[in-house]
């Protein structure tokens, strides 16, 4: 185990991960942002499987939030306001009209504060931050803890730990997109994904949440027997065509599987395992990405990542029967997302 720190710009450090097996993960404390993970093919060849900018001043706007820790609300809050406790609280609409991933000062654009960990079968990282009240237009003042800790089992645990002195909105996650095909050689139209979800919720042309929760079945958003991507790239089902031709959707966990979602690449042999304590997560499958961003080992393109979001649903401040948001005053906020990778048998 051991880990290595560099200073990749004049207040940015970036520390990379790694255990016995040679699979490392890089993190930056701006932004908690995941630069880079290295893990190997069934050849045995180590190759990064995330998006990344091959500049680091980059990550400075990161409109894309690759990799980036995500807060205080992750997602789109309709109309940049919820109402809470007859008090209506207005945000920044930096998504038209809407508010996305915590606004411009989101999570994503802070330093955070670290400190590092080791034993003899993991290696990690804690972040934390004191988010005070109203900033970002949100109430209360909040302490975050995030914790990356990567282990001999090729395991990437995420834990999220917050405590707020005032009842608030609150889901956290992050926004590592995923390639299998190391170095990103290709794009993820042949990932096979799996996951353990028989609803998912309906959006409007703004990527909104409608209200509905639509039966997977009989859909391209039936992943539970697992099935490519591309069948949802290229299809006339309405939800996909909203999302410019892919997914964008959060997807309420049955929590009935060992695991919540599969990743896995036929060549590459690469697969990824997801296991959370979160009520569903938001596949996005980058089709939004603009071309020619440059990137650590090409040019984006579209459908050139897969993000797992996993959190619960900011559709829950407009509507019923959605999994909450709300963190109740002096409550623990504790959620756990471990990302396991290995080779398909």
């Amino acid at each position: 185990m051991n880990i290595e720190k560099k200073q990749v710009l004049e207040k940015w450090t970036e520390f990379t991960l790694s255990n016995d097996f040679g699979m490392s993960v890089s993190v930056l404390d701006f932004g908690g942002i995941i630069t880079k993970i290295m893990t190997p093919d069934r050849n045995g060849n180590f190759e990064n499987i995330v998006l990344g900018y091959s500049n680091y001043q980059d990550y400075q706007s990161n409109p894309n939030y690759f990799g980036a820790l995500i807060g205080r609300v992750a997602g789109r809050i309709e109309g940049a306001s919820f109402k809470l406790n007859e008090k209506t609280y207005s945000l920044a609409a930096n998504n038209e009209d809407h508010h996305l991933h915590g606004g411009p000062s989101g999570f994503h654009q802070i330093l955070w504060e670290v400190s590092l960990f080791q034993t003899a079968e993991e290696v990690g990282l804690t972040l934390t931050h004191k988010s005070a009240d109203m900033d970002g237009g949100y109430p209360g003042n909040v302490e975050i803890k995030v914790t990356y800790t990567l282990n001999n089992h090729n395991q990437l645990i995420l834990e999220y730990a917050a405590k707020s002195d005032q009842t608030t909105p609150l889901t956290l996650t992050n926004h590592a997109y995923f390639n299998l095909s190391g170095n990103l050689k290709n794009t993820v139209h042949d990932h096979q994904v799996t996951i353990d979800s028989s609803r998912f919720v309906e959006l409007d042309t703004d990527l909104i949440p409608t209200g509905k929760l639509l039966d997977v079945a009989d859909t391209t958003f039936d992943f539970r027997g697992g099935r490519v991507l591309s069948d949802g790239f290229n299809n006339d089902f309405e939800q996909n065509k909203i999302a410019d031709g892919g997914y964008d959707h959060y997807f309420i966990f049955d929590h009935t599987e060992e695991y919540q979602a599969i990743l896995q690449d036929p060549v590459s042999g690469r697969v990824m395992l997801v296991k959370t304590n979160e009520p569903g997560v938001v596949m996005y499958t980058s089709n939004g990405l603009a071309e020619g961003l440059p990137l650590a080992e090409c040019s984006s393109r579209k459908h050139l990542g897969v993000c797992f979001e996993t959190q619960s649903s900011p559709a829950s401040l407009h509507h019923e029967g959605f999994p909450t948001v709300i963190l109740n005053a002096g409550e623990n906020y504790q959620k756990q997302t471990v990302f396991t990778f290995r080779l398909e048998d």
